[in-house]
């Protein structure tokens, strides 16, 4: 038991956007055989109902169903065949939020070894790394994370400080939204300073 209580499901906004927003400052809480790894969410991106750069966007598929499940789950999904990605299903069918950077907080010794580099700040900065830095891959697709487990969304009494909000990194079709949030003056952040103002 580690003390990090799961989200209520029924206080996670409806909205995507606003479900973006209410996660920064909260936790990703991991369980391994080596012990607990957590990071706080500093950077999230909303993929919003009709939003052409969403994965749910065409419809449900084999590798998207996870979207499907409704709020509080977990969508879990190769990017470019390299790197795993960490998403939390939204309000509507194929919406979701991903989550695109941690600060660091349990098990640093085990995300070093996971990630293989040292530097605090590269940890969890940036969706790959952080998937890597928790050994988050497929096999948690379809998790409920409001549910403690081999992962789960927690809170503790942080106040998420200043958030940013800007366009979302890496992306072609609908690029210009404001729908990516950001924890203002954080080193963990991902994405050129120049996006972090």
């Amino acid at each position: 038991m580690t003390g990090h209580h799961p989200l209520d499901r029924a206080e996670l906004p409806d909205d995507t956007a606003d479900l973006a927003r209410y996660l920064i400052g909260k936790l990703v809480v991991r369980e391994l055989p080596e012990g607990i790894v957590s990071g706080r969410i500093v950077e999230t991106e909303a993929y919003v109902t009709g939003d052409a750069a969403g994965h749910g966007y065409r419809g449900m598929t084999p590798r998207n169903r996870s979207l499907f499940l409704g709020p509080g789950h977990a969508y879990v999904y190769l990017a470019y065949g390299v790197s795993w990605m960490l998403n939390v299903s939204s309000e509507g069918p194929g919406t979701g939020v991903l989550i695109r950077a941690l600060e660091p907080l349990e098990g640093i010794a085990i995300m070093r070894l996971n990630r293989g580099v040292e530097r605090l700040r590269d940890l969890a900065r940036g969706p790959g790394r952080l998937a890597q830095a928790l050994r988050i891959d497929r096999s948690l697709d379809g998790l409920d994370l409001c549910r403690q487990g081999p992962l789960w969304l927690a809170a503790d009494e942080h106040q998420a400080g200043d958030i940013g909000q800007g366009i979302r990194i890496g992306i072609t079709k609908d690029a210009d939204r404001p729908l990516r949030f950001y924890v203002r003056g954080s080193p963990f952040v991902s994405g050129p300073r120049s996006l972090n103002s």
